[in-house]
């Protein structure tokens, strides 16, 4: 079954909103370790507030602070920066830097690596300490006189915390100790130094509902949900007791299944109002409760198993036998399954046939249960000769007989297998409004029943046929909208007399272009789309050109994203003229399929291949 309605369950890069929510206090900042020199790509407002710089200053900026660079700064410092950049290391520094207004300031640097689950570095992480109390006297009027163990003491209780240290970290520190980089950033022990792609998080005994274990048991409750709608009111109507062990164990089995469906149904997320996914196990339980708990509790009563007693008063046989209408309950679960099909065309008519199909064979349990009602008077204990179960009995040479010696009850008749074809047979017939005749309600019941019928059919009929209509009028839309277009031309054709020629290359532009299209208007399917989707879309139709064509061979993403959504597809038919000489051209062709012929005076000097050419 349809996995359902996901949410918002993409996957999400929490690395980021970790450091910044937990380290508000910290200055840092983050560079690609992909791209020359290290650019920097976020810095927090602590740093920008230690260097002075706002944040679109230093963006795309070396992460190794080389633009806080002075004539002060310790050449032998720098090379070991750039040395543990190089090497991808984890190292610390203590460095003399300059602020924006070229105020010298000594920070204590840390640089860590951060890798993805491939174990590849992708980002660098770059801590700051302002540790300038501790490099130069305080000679300042409220310090003059002071001892240099009291000067020391105002600068550790002004400095915000002690300067940790982070030494380098191999791989069996990171998978088996609490994380030195978190504990440097104060971000604690569940984030570690490692950057990717974090899958929704949800509770070990929770199932999500869109996995693939979810769908195939939801394709197993679909199944058995119309085998219970098949079966009940079958059982129900020809009072079958099922004695039969193998019946039994079937649909002992099938409430089994029921029951822990309605565990697993406790334990499965659903999407929220938001479209979010829920996973929070309390909430998941009140949902249920508050929905479909109560129904499919119901449905799955053992109601078989008390039936099969032979001791069990006949009475309060039948009252269990009408209570497994109850079960039908469950056809609620194919309610909730109903929105994810509505859209397919052939699972609509599948649908239809199958709602039909169970209409009418409900409609004969019932049909069934008024002439066995109706056949026998229970005051004079004779039969009704105008039921159509004596009619039907007569008919086949199965009359029923009374018993006087034996049992003392009526006998005979024709055999359940005959009644239930017959009964299926009656209301086919009916709800197709076909009506043979030879199966038809005499008694005041049945002609009710009939007319009740009669509505019922009538209104499925319509709704039936009436989609099965709208589903093959969708199946041709494009054809018709195609042999309009065409149609159009032609007239076109006509009314203005275009020579034959001409006319004949107009018919065999638009035939062939609708053949590579398919009637499919681009442009109005990548307006729906946002920007940077269709950017995605551009750049995936015009991949044949960026994939083969040299020009594009060194270009960044960035840009091919920016001429994919540039791009246009032409399609020129034979014979076809796209530029003549002296022609103002401002487009940039390129040759997709099939060639072009450069001819001049008459004559073909050269010939223009797919994808090696292009027209500028």
């Amino acid at each position: 079954m349809h996995g359902g309605k996901r949410g918002l369950v993409a996957p999400q890069n929490t690395f980021l909103e970790n450091v910044v929510r937990r380290s508000s206090e910290n200055s840092f900042l983050l560079g690609n370790a992909q791209i020359v020199e290290w650019p920097i790509v976020y810095s927090n407002d602590g740093f920008c507030k230690l260097s002075g710089y706002h944040r679109a200053e230093v963006m795309q900026k070396s992460s190794t602070c080389s633009f806080m660079y002075g004539e002060l700064t310790d050449k032998k410092t720098i090379d070991k920066v750039r040395q543990t950049f190089d090497n991808y290391e984890s190292n610390c520094f203590e460095v003399l830097l300059y602020k924006k207004n070229r105020t010298p300031v000594w920070l204590h640097m840390q640089v860590a690596p951060i890798r993805n689950e491939n174990d590849k570095v992708v980002l660098f992480l770059c801590t700051f300490k302002d540790i300038t109390v501790f490099k130069q006297p305080i000679e300042d009027e409220t310090t003059r006189g002071w001892t240099k163990f009291a000067r020391l003491t105002r600068a550790l209780t002004n400095s915000r915390g002690t300067v940790q240290q982070l030494t380098p970290m191999n791989k069996t520190e990171v998978s088996h100790k609490h994380s030195r980089l978190a504990e440097a950033l104060q971000l604690g022990s569940d984030i570690l130094p490692q950057y990717k792609q974090e899958a929704p998080k949800t509770p070990p005994h929770i199932i999500l509902h869109y996995c693939t274990f979810k769908t195939t048991w939801d394709w197993v409750i679909l199944i058995l949900t119309f085998y219970t709608a098949i079966m009940v009111p079958y059982n129900v109507s020809f009072k079958t007791k099922q004695n039969n062990l193998v019946w039994l164990v079937l649909d002992s089995v099938v409430d089994v299944i029921f029951l822990v469906d309605i565990v697993l149904n406790f334990h499965t997320t659903f999407v929220g109002p938001g479209g979010e996914v829920i996973s929070d196990p309390k909430l998941i339980r009140m949902n249920y409760l508050k929905t479909w708990f109560v129904i499919d509790l119901l449905s799955c009563l053992p109601y078989d198993i008390i039936n099969a007693f032979e001791n069990v008063d006949e009475g309060l046989s039948s009252l269990f036998s009408s209570l497994k209408v109850v079960r039908l309950l469950r056809l609620g679960r194919v309610a909730r399954k109903l929105d994810h099909y509505l859209e397919y065309g052939a699972a609509v008519l599948v649908l239809l046939v199958c709602v039909f199909g169970l209409v009418a064979h409900w409609l004969a349990c019932i049909w069934y249960s008024i002439g066995d009602y109706e056949v026998i008077d229970e005051a004079t204990n004779s039969l009704k000769t105008d039921s159509w179960l004596y009619q039907l009995a007569i008919s086949i040479g199965t009359p029923y007989r009374y018993n006087a010696s034996g049992s003392g009850h009526w006998e005979g008749g024709p055999s359940k297998h005959t009644l239930y074809i017959s009964s299926l047979y009656f209301t086919m017939t009916s709800l197709t409004t076909i009506g043979f005749g030879n199966i038809a309600p005499t008694t005041d019941g049945e002609k009710i029943f009939s007319v009740a019928m009669m509505m019922v059919g009538s209104l499925l009929y319509a709704t039936i046929f009436g989609n099965v209509t709208t589903i093959f009028q969708q199946m041709y839309t494009n054809t018709n909208r195609y042999h309009e277009m065409l149609n159009n031309v032609r007239d076109f054709l006509k009314l203005y007399q275009v020579p034959k020629g001409l006319s004949e290359r107009v018919m065999d532009y638009i035939v062939s272009t609708w053949a590579m299209t398919k009637g499919i208007d681009t442009e109005k399917v990548l307006s729906i789309c946002p920007k940077d989707m269709r950017a995605d879309i551009c750049v995936h139709l015009n991949r044949q050109v960026f994939n083969e064509h040299p020009a594009f061979r060194l270009a960044s993403d960035g840009c091919l994203r920016s001429l994919a959504v540039e791009f246009q597809t032409t399609h020129c038919a034979p014979g076809d003229l796209i530029f003549h000489a002296g022609e103002s051209v401002d487009t940039l062709c390129f040759v997709v399929s099939g060639s072009l012929e450069v001819i001049q005076d008459d004559e073909v000097i050269a010939i223009l291949g797919e994808l090696n050419h292009s027209l500028d």
